[in-house]
C-alpha cells in the first residue's frame, strides 16, 4: 500500500470528502497530512470544483512554521528541530511569568517576625553573615510561598490588604508558582554545602504539611477538635518553620557549643499562632487586612472558637454558623457575642499570658551568660 507520501493531494481531499480543507480542519489532521496539505499543490482538479481558470484554493494563511516540509526519509525529531525558532521566550521571561503570583505577594510584605525572630537567636549563635543571608532567605521564600497555598486553601479574599494571589493569577497559576518557589527555596540553601541542611528543611516541610492536612481535615469534616489535638496541629504547622530557621542556624552556628532553642521556638509558635486567632476575630487592623472575623467565613477551628463549642456541646449554633461559612456581618456579630457569652476570648488571653510567661523563663535558662534583650521585646510584642 502507497504511503500517504507518496498518494497525490486530490486523492487525499476526497478520502476526507473535501475539495478543499479549511485552517481549522486542518489543525485537527495528523501533522504529516498537514504538512503535504499545506505544503504541496494538488495534481489534479478534483471534477465539478473548480474550472482551469479558477484560483487554486488557499488551505492556510503563509506561516514559515506551517511550511515547513518533513526531510526525505526524515524524522519526527528532525521536524521539530526545523520548527524551532530563536524567537522563543527567554529563561528571564519564563521565570518572571512563573514567579508572578509569588512576586506580588511578596512586594506588599507583612510584619517580618521570622526575619526578627533570626536576628534575635543569633545573638546566641553567631552565624556568619553570609550563612545568615541564605538562611533568611530561605525562609522567606518558604513562608511566602505557604501563604500563597493557604490563601487557595481556605478561600480566602484579602491578604495584608489587597486581593489574594489566586484572585489574580487564577488558581492553577497560583499553586504553581508556590511549588516552583518551594524548589527555588531547595536551590537556594544547596548553597550552605550543608549535609545536614536538607535533611532539616524535608523534616520541617513534612510536619507544616501533616499540621495543615489536620487542620483542613477538621474544617472540612466539620469535626471540633479537642484542645490538645490543635495545640499539637499548630506545632507541626506554625512551629514547622520556626523550627526550621532555628535549626539551620544551629547547624552554621560559629559557637563550640550553640544552645538548644527548639523548645523557646516551639513555645512561640504556639503563642504566634493563638494570637493570630485571637486576633483574627478580635483586631480592626486583621479586620482591614483580611476581612471581617474570616475564619468564621472559612469554616476554621480556631483556638478561640473549639473552647467556645466544647463550652457548651449542647448548643450547636457555633458549630452550625461555622458549617455555613458566612460572609454576613451580621451573623458574625452574633457568633462574636456568643463567644463573649462563653468566656472564650478571655481564655484566650489568659493562655497567651501563661504561655509568654513560660517563653520567658526558657529564655532565661538559654540566656546564661548571654542576655538576649530581643527575645524579650519580641515577646512584649506578642503579649494581647
Amino acid at each position: 500500500m502507497a504511503s500517504t507520501r507518496e498518494l497525490p493531494i486530490s486523492l487525499l481531499l476526497s478520502l476526507l470528502g473535501k475539495d478543499k480543507i479549511s485552517s481549522n480542519s486542518l489543525l485537527h489532521l495528523p501533522w504529516q497530512l498537514q504538512q503535504l496539505l499545506t505544503c504541496q499543490k494538488p495534481s489534479e482538479t478534483p471534477k465539478n470544483t473548480r474550472t482551469a481558470t479558477s484560483p487554486a484554493p488557499q488551505y492556510l494563511p503563509s506561516s514559515p512554521t506551517l511550511k515547513t516540509t518533513l526531510p526525505a526519509g526524515g524524522n519526527a525529531t528532525q521536524s521539530v528541530n526545523k520548527l524551532n525558532t530563536p524567537g522563543g521566550s527567554t529563561p528571564e521571561v519564563i521565570e518572571t511569568v512563573v514567579s508572578g503570583p509569588y512576586n506580588y505577594l511578596k512586594a506588599c510584605p507583612g510584619k517580618n517576625i521570622r526575619k526578627q525572630l533570626i536576628m534575635a537567636f543569633n545573638i546566641w549563635y553567631s552565624v556568619p553573615a553570609d550563612r545568615l543571608e541564605i538562611i533568611t532567605n530561605v525562609i522567606d521564600i518558604l513562608h511566602t510561598a505557604s501563604l500563597l497555598m493557604d490563601d487557595v486553601e481556605d478561600n480566602s479574599f484579602l491578604r495584608r490588604g489587597i486581593p489574594v494571589a489566586h484572585s489574580i493569577f487564577g488558581i492553577p497559576q497560583t499553586i504553581n508558582s508556590a511549588n516552583h518557589m518551594y524548589f527555588c527555596a531547595l536551590k537556594e540553601l544547596r548553597k550552605l554545602e550543608n549535609p545536614s541542611a536538607t535533611d532539616i528543611v524535608v523534616d520541617e516541610l513534612l510536619q507544616l504539611h501533616r499540621g495543615q492536612g489536620m487542620d483542613l481535615y477538621w474544617r472540612d469534616s466539620l469535626i471540633c477538635p479537642t484542645e490538645e489535638e490543635y495545640l499539637q496541629m499548630v506545632g507541626n504547622k506554625t512551629g514547622g518553620l520556626f523550627r526550621l530557621g532555628i535549626k539551620l542556624m544551629q547547624s552554621e552556628s560559629t559557637k563550640p557549643e550553640p544552645p538548644n532553642c527548639v523548645p523557646l521556638v516551639d513555645l512561640l509558635g504556639l503563642i504566634f499562632q493563638i494570637r493570630d486567632d485571637y486576633q483574627n476575630l478580635q483586631s480592626e487592623e486583621y479586620t482591614s487586612k483580611k476581612g471581617m472575623c474570616e475564619d468564621l467565613t472559612e469554616g476554621k477551628f480556631s483556638f478561640p472558637i473549639i473552647h467556645s463549642i466544647r463550652h457548651d456541646p449542647n448548643n450547636h449554633q457555633l458549630l452550625q454558623i461555622l458549617k455555613q461559612k458566612t460572609t454576613d456581618d451580621e451573623i458574625k456579630k452574633y457568633a462574636i457575642q456568643y463567644m463573649e457569652s462563653t468566656g472564650s476570648f478571655e481564655y484566650t488571653r489568659q493562655v497567651l499570658g501563661a504561655l509568654v510567661a513560660e517563653a520567658r523563663v526558657v529564655t532565661d535558662k538559654v540566656e546564661g551568660k548571654v542576655k538576649n534583650q530581643h527575645i524579650h521585646k519580641l515577646l512584649d510584642k506578642l503579649a494581647v
